[in-house]
């Protein structure tokens, strides 16, 4: 049986979940999510807590199992407390500004990048070069945060560009390093 499949959800106080056959909807604070689960994998409530069971011990059912208890999870933690991804922005002349709710980024190009803001994402521009990406859903957070480290990805000579805070870029030496 899947180790993290079978562990219990517990259900912090404030937040509502209703399970509607495959269909799982979580309500809190500070938002709601819903989310379709695969077939045959069910989902029980019982004393404030939610158990996720599989039909049978087929390989898909086993690989679902854990997959379909994380994002129930997620789904949870995100309407308590919420997700963020910190990126830095690393190089001279490298900048972002926050235009309303929306982003622009000077990263070297003839030309500033807009990046718009999806609904239920905000930024938030700390300085110059450190902005940060929030919202409820995970994926959507990971997202967002790809795609704008994607806009100019840290060079590995020079090690320039948009990067995850505490990420580590290998460097490499270049033609003069023999």
């Amino acid at each position: 049986m899947s180790r993290i499949g079978r562990l219990p959800i517990t259900i912090p106080a404030g937040v509502e979940v209703k399970l509607e056959g495959r269909e799982v909807s979580v309500k809190g604070p500070k938002g709601e999510l819903s989310r379709t689960l695969a077939e045959g994998i069910t989902v029980s409530e019982e004393d404030g807590t939610l158990t996720v069971s599989r039909p049978n011990d087929e390989r898909e059912s086993r690989s679902l199992h854990g997959l379909s208890r994380t994002l129930v999870q997620n789904m949870i933690i995100g309407v308590t407390e919420g997700y963020s991804k910190k990126l830095e922005i690393v190089g001279t002349g490298y900048r972002v500004l926050a235009k309303g709710s929306d982003l622009e980024f000077a990263l070297g190009y003839s030309h500033p990048v807009p990046v718009k803001a999806p609904q239920g994402i905000t930024f938030e521009v700390a300085s110059a070069t450190k902005l940060s990406v929030s919202g409820i859903d995970k994926q959507q957070v990971g997202e967002v945060a790809a795609n704008i480290r994607k806009l100019r990805r840290p060079d590995p000579y020079k090690g320039k560009g948009v990067r995850y805070e505490g990420e580590q870029v290998r460097r490499k030496a270049g033609k003069a390093g023999k």
